[in-house]
């Protein structure tokens, strides 16, 4: 009796075993996670211009830098593409210096080459979430050294010999993918496990703290692949939020977002009219809140409305992101009712002292400043140039 005892106790532990290891490895759908071949990261090593900063770079005008996506067309950005977003010259041919900060980010890796994953919950095509091999490539995407962050050093150089050196090092800004609790956020029943491995340990999206740890996996990876790379005319300036709203990573941001700001860098933010958390986002954690105003597509809006979020900015201490895209083009069958909807911002926020008192976001949809500034077109080549100067001439810029 007392062996049948004991075995029957055997049995018993070894099948909860054998349920907890492929509860722990495998998720609901059985399926093993990818185990990429990923740089071994230092948590919390400090390098050198971490350790002498004192503060969180300031900058004033920042534009988003989308790339990484295999459906981006083109694919890079490289030197001669990204000089149009470091100066710009006038009508009278002077040069200036344009934006101070650039925002590198991706939603998605689509098209031919791609993974088809998506970085954010926020997708419309029942995309598997990016993994962690996924979230490595993007990195290598921006640090590789002919585009991204090495196409624009070399602008800035190429620039500074014909300027002189700006005031400030150009401010550099890495976007952090989600890290999406589910491998298909569409899908809850999919697995939680999906993402990968850190020291052996396989990553459980489904719990906060494996969430959190992914993300600081990645900051550091970035911020290991700055130290590489030893630009000598950018500054890592910090992070931003993909999310843009608090309701899938409520849970998460403020562990995130401190981790970011012990190395004093920014953690950045910009979610759209009325999303969750916009009127808490120092609460969550964030340094700085660019809120959109979606004046710009959404064509039910107002002028009036676009007023009342310039007011909501101000009365809740958000900056602001100024909206436009390809439909401004004069070549476009939309113009007629994009165009002027750009120039609202423009007239808005000069109104309302945003233009003069507040850090501003600039999203162009991908290349679309540049469209406008190689038309032919002279509605093109006129709105291009009172954009410029919108950016070049306000106050408060750091120049």
């Amino acid at each position: 009796m007392k062996k049948i005892i004991q075995f029957s106790v055997f049995l018993f532990s070894s099948l909860m075993t054998l349920f907890i290891s492929c509860s722990s490895s495998d998720g609901p759908t059985g399926e093993k996670p990818e185990v990429p071949e990923v740089p071994s990261v230092t948590p919390g090593e400090m390098y050198s211009w971490e350790e002498s900063r004192t503060a969180i770079l300031n900058s004033t005008d920042m534009v988003l830098i989308y790339g990484g996506g295999h459906h981006r067309d083109p694919l890079t950005w490289d030197v001669d593409r990204i000089s149009s977003y470091v100066t710009y010259k006038d009508k009278n041919n002077m040069e200036h210096w344009l934006f101070d900060s650039f925002l590198f980010l991706e939603l998605k890796d689509t098209g031919v080459g791609g993974a088809n994953k998506t970085f954010t919950y926020e997708n419309t095509e029942n995309l598997d979430a990016a993994n962690q091999k996924d979230w490595k490539k993007l990195v290598d995407y921006y640090f590789a050294g002919s585009t991204g962050l090495g196409a624009l050093n070399r602008a800035i150089s190429n620039a500074q010999s014909r300027l002189g050196s700006p005031a400030t090092k150009r401010r550099v800004v890495i976007a952090i993918p989600e890290p999406i609790a589910h491998k298909t956020p569409a899908n809850e029943n999919s697995t939680s496990v999906y993402w990968g491995t850190l020291d052996g340990h396989i990553m459980d999206f489904s719990i906060s703290k494996d969430r959190v740890d992914a993300c600081k996996w990645y900051i550091d990876y970035v911020r290991s692949k700055f130290n590489e790379m030893q630009y000598q005319n950018l500054e890592l300036a910090g992070f931003y939020w993909l999310a843009e709203t608090a309701g899938t990573t409520r849970d998460i941001i403020s562990s995130v977002g401190e981790y970011v700001k012990q190395f004093k860098y920014s953690f950045n933010w910009i979610p759209y009219r009325g999303a969750e958390g916009h009127n808490y986002w120092e609460t969550l954690g964030f340094s700085h809140a660019y809120y959109q105003p979606n004046h710009f597509f959404n064509t039910n809006q107002s002028y009036a409305s676009l007023e009342e979020t310039c007011e909501t900015a101000k009365r809740e201490d958000l900056d602001m992101e100024l909206e436009f895209d390809y439909r401004v083009l004069a070549s476009n069958t939309e113009h007629d009712i994009y165009y002027p909807r750009m120039k609202d911002y423009m007239k808005a926020f000069k109104d309302h002292q945003i233009w003069n008192t507040k850090r501003l976001a600039y999203y162009e949809g991908g290349g679309n400043l540049l469209s406008l500034k190689n038309s032919s077109n002279q509605a093109d080549q006129d709105l291009f140039h009172e954009f410029c100067q919108f950016v070049i001439t306000r106050p408060i810029r750091s120049k």
